[in-house]
């Protein structure tokens, strides 16, 4: 399976969470696949637009992924701005911090949010389906743990006073949005007729 994106972080994620169901590459092992601009303003068109993107160039499904942090009381930012919510794509430290300056009034138990995560197969440059995971939790005030990437140290999940970060990747990967949204897309593709 290949996977449309240049991040090791989602990669190694997709990996653990299929196990050995399928040998898993992405963008880094293909130098020539062209760079994509995600300029959608919706998880599920900046997913679409990679998938098509990758899928034109090889034989096969492809897999994208679009994710984000949904904070209730930002109106749903950092969404779709997530990875540059700080001002640096893909700069988790200044992402993290201004998420937790934005939220230094919002007293806990009001700092509802959800990571969301869409993913999208596609095949020979046109997307064939598309899926939809979310987790629900709180922002903490501040980071906790070392684990996972991105808002993982700020995110715990509902029914946990643990971070991401701290609870580890074994729990992680069975509660998160982009565990959610790969078990619907594997069952899709295991649907296919051989």
């Amino acid at each position: 399976m290949i996977i449309a994106t240049r991040n090791s972080h989602k990669t190694e994620e997709i990996r653990a969470m299929v196990g050995d169901r399928c040998d898993v590459r992405d963008a880094n092992d293909f130098p020539d696949f062209p760079t994509v601009d995600e300029t959608g303003t919706t998880f599920v068109e900046n997913a679409t637009l990679k998938a098509e993107a990758i899928s034109a160039c090889v034989d096969g499904y492809v897999l994208s992924d679009d994710s984000g942090l949904e904070v209730d009381a930002l109106h749903g930012a950092p969404g779709v701005w997530s990875s540059s919510y700080g001002g640096e794509e893909g700069n988790h430290a200044l992402n993290n911090a201004r998420l937790v300056e934005e939220l230094k009034d919002v007293p806990i138990g009001k700092r509802q949010a959800r990571f969301v995560c869409v993913m999208v197969i596609a095949r020979h440059g046109k997307a064939l389906a598309h899926f939809r995971g979310s987790v629900e939790g709180q922002v903490l005030a501040s980071s906790a743990g070392h684990g996972g990437f991105g808002y993982d140290p700020l995110f715990a999940p509902d029914g946990f006073d643990s971070s991401f970060a701290e609870l580890g990747a074994d729990i992680k990967n069975q509660l998160s949005h982009r565990s959610r949204a790969l078990l619907q897309a594997m069952e899709w593709l295991d649907r296919l007729p051989d």
